[in-house]
């Protein structure tokens, strides 16, 4: 069995043990004020009960009653406290599984998380282990191929499934929001993603999951996985329970 059919079987299974994040942050490149971008967001929505939470620049900054035009010389306080509310939901649930998108290295992924909470003081980050951490970008491609949307992946496969949220933000339109003190639309932006990432997987599961990947595999993935599985399911389940009765008429004589 493959990466993305465990994972199916898991998450349809057991959906409480599972939950989808992704989060915003500064810039990716060297025009910062430090030597790594500063978060923004964060997003998590649950899969079993859809339930979001939250953690954001805007929210955080209202707690510490910190002005609009003062955030980002007093980021330091609002970053450290957005990480320490994420790293205080996260204690409990290190042992259930993590779906990301692309979140893999110190760039951009849980270990810029946890660098930035050291940086700012923070100690003893409760690390979501690297195998409970889930890349929906790899899954997609285990199960429909490298090719199942063209570049930018997570954009093109929104037209697919829908079209593209009215909140989301290309990674340079966040860099440009930041520069704005648009924190609110940044946050927007962190919620629309993790809420497709949630159709993505509900889709996925179902085998509904519209994708630009073409192939007889492909096909029998997503029949084998839907609706008309289920209908099939069923009818061999009539006919066997059928024969069986006739086999046991024939045993018992009733039928000759």
């Amino acid at each position: 069995m493959n990466v993305s059919s465990s994972f199916i079987k898991m998450a349809k299974r057991r959906p409480e043990n599972f939950y989808i994040i992704h989060y915003s942050c500064q810039s990716l490149y060297d025009d910062n004020e430090g030597l790594s971008p500063r978060i923004t967001s964060i997003a998590i929505v649950h899969l079993a009960t859809e339930q979001t939470i939250s953690f954001s620049t805007h929210s955080v900054a209202e707690e510490l009653c910190i002005p609009r035009e003062a955030v980002l010389d007093r980021f330091d306080e609002v970053e450290r406290k957005l990480l320490q509310d994420f790293y205080g939901f996260t204690r409990d649930r290190r042992d259930k599984y993590w779906v990301h998108w692309n979140m893999r290295n110190l760039s951009f992924g849980f270990e810029h998380l946890e660098h930035r909470y050291r940086v700012l003081g923070g100690n003893n980050a409760p690390v979501i282990p690297i195998e409970s951490r889930l890349n929906l970008n790899d899954l997609l491609s285990d199960r429909y191929g490298r090719g199942y949307a063209s570049h930018p992946k997570m954009k093109a496969l929104m037209e697919l499934n829908g079209g593209v949220h009215r909140h989301f933000l290309t990674g340079e339109e966040e860099v440009h929001a930041f520069r704005n003190h648009e924190f609110l639309r940044m946050h927007n932006s962190t919620l629309a993603k993790v809420g497709f990432f949630l159709h993505v997987v509900r889709s996925l599961l179902k085998g509904r999951l519209k994708t630009a990947s073409r192939g007889w595999g492909v096909a029998l993935d997503k029949l084998f996985e839907g609706r008309t599985a289920k209908t099939v399911g069923l009818v061999g389940t009539i006919v066997g329970i059928g024969v069986g009765i006739w086999q046991t008429a024939i045993w018992i004589g009733f039928v000759k």
